[in-house]
């Protein structure tokens, strides 16, 4: 069986590497005489203080170089795959696959469904467990990877093997035995679908979880996304108000229990669960320290927190400006109230809060991590916008200005005419955007602006985009 053999796409200047004249182009083959199978391998091999590399330059020759540095210092190597092996994607059919909803005709990297492990370490990304295998589970145990953040869904066997079209994913959840014998760090995830795992079948999987806490840290209950593109999929049926009032008083009887064993609320309802039963979110300390932010899970209670702090350091004044905010119809309340604080402040600065309604996948959909942008141009379109727009930044790619539609900011703000500003989602860093105030930025160092160049607002779309 042939060796891996790593392709070195960068050299962190400065770095160990870049000493030992490992340059773009060379290849990794092994660590101290283990071949490297993935970014794992890797990581775990590369933290020791003494170890020795081998590389092949692209003339064939080979270089063993041994390397003494801090542990855990970085060595400087960048390659050209991030995960340094194949991604592995989903042997499941979800009832509730949100891929399965997207419409035709996308970049191709939105079709793919990974369920991949190393992705749950490195990402965060949640799993099913059902593509996990037992040298795969030996491995996670001996490097100590944690935590691992686990789709359950359910605890019931045959319904799972139901919702997750798999006849394994019933036995799957025997792996959650194997992860707490060994004291491995565990979150939970749920994705509630009304008629299948809701009423008394979610009460018996909480109830079931709540003998790995605190191994498993926390466990999230979120609605199922519906899109408009459900043709030949499974009827499934948005929650009402009267369900998200149920849901929500079985999750706080169990948080009870939690509290009273383990001293923290261990189960979580998502944000949408209690703005669609028109409930007050729970308070700061409800939280267990904001474990399942990526879920929706006291993401606009952070924020209104956090907005707070940011405008207690501050002191007002009479700067004047105008300028638009649009997000998803989820968080649009809560905006609003962060924007009303940031006013009483700064009485000077008019803010228009849009909220934009997902027309490309369905008015269902109200987060604003799917908003595309040919809806947020379409309906920013003809409006006084002021000075420029902010937008969460989590409507684009990560890393990239681009939208899930594959159009760019350059081509919103050319059609709108105005700069757009992607925030991070923090109140720190709301409050720098909207009052521009750039100390406060800095300190925060959560402050990414776009800051577009009046060539940029000009120059026509080139084909990559």
């Amino acid at each position: 069986m042939k060796k891996k053999q790593h392709v070195i796409s960068g050299v962190v200047p400065g770095s160990i590497a870049e000493e030992m004249e490992i340059e773009p182009g060379d290849l990794l083959l092994q660590i101290d005489d283990m071949e490297i199978e993935d970014i794992l391998d890797y990581q775990f091999y590369a933290e020791d203080e003494e170890l020795t590399l081998l590389i092949r330059k692209p003339d064939g020759e080979e270089w063993e170089l041994e390397i003494e540095k801090e542990y855990g210092e970085d060595i400087g190597l960048v390659f050209e795959n991030g995960l340094m092996d194949d991604y592995r994607s989903c042997s499941n059919k979800c009832i509730f696959c949100f891929i399965d909803q997207m419409p035709p005709g996308m970049r191709e990297t939105l079709y793919f469904k990974d369920d991949d492990a190393r992705l749950s370490f490195l990402q965060g990304n949640y799993i099913t467990l059902t593509n996990l295998k037992e040298k795969d589970m030996e491995r996670i145990v001996r490097y100590h990877l944690s935590p691992i953040n686990i789709s359950v869904h359910t605890t019931n066997p045959e319904l799972r093997c139901r919702m997750l079209h798999n006849r394994f994913a019933g036995r799957s959840l025997e792996k959650i035995d194997y992860f707490y014998e060994h004291e491995i760090e565990m979150n939970g995830q749920i994705v509630l679908c009304k008629g299948y795992n809701d009423g008394e079948e979610l009460k018996n999987t909480l109830q079931d979880l709540i003998r790995y806490c605190p191994v498993m840290q926390s466990v999230s209950v979120v609605p199922v996304g519906l899109t408009k593109y459900r043709e030949g999929l499974c009827p499934l049926e948005p929650f009402t108000a009267r369900d998200a009032e149920q849901t929500i008083d079985l999750i706080e009887e169990v948080q009870k229990q939690c509290m009273e064993r383990f001293g923290i609320r261990f189960v979580h309802a998502s944000d949408e669960f209690y703005i669609l039963a028109g409930r007050e979110l729970p308070q700061d300390e409800e939280y267990d320290g904001y474990p399942q932010l990526e879920n929706g899970v006291g993401m606009l209670r952070l924020l209104m927190t956090e907005t707070q702090e940011a405008l207690s350091g501050l002191e007002g004044d009479d700067r004047a400006d105008h300028l638009t905010i649009a997000t998803g119809q989820l968080a649009f309340p809560y905006l609003q109230k962060c924007a009303d604080l940031i006013r009483d402040r700064f009485p000077g600065i008019e803010v228009d809060l849009i909220a934009i309604r997902n027309r490309f996948f369905g008015e269902q959909i109200t987060v604003s991590g799917l908003i595309t942008g040919q809806d947020l141009l379409e309906q920013l379109s003809g409006r006084e916008l002021g000075s420029r727009v902010l937008i969460p930044i989590n409507m684009l790619r990560s890393g990239e200005e681009v939208f899930l539609d594959d159009m760019t900011v350059s081509q919103i703000q050319k059609a709108l005419q105005v700069p757009v500003v992607s925030v991070k989602s923090s109140g720190y860093d709301l409050v720098g955007a909207v009052a521009g105030i750039g100390d406060l930025c800095q300190e925060s160092d959560r402050f990414r602006p776009y800051e577009p160049s009046d060539q940029a607002m000009a120059e026509p779309e080139s084909e990559e985009n």
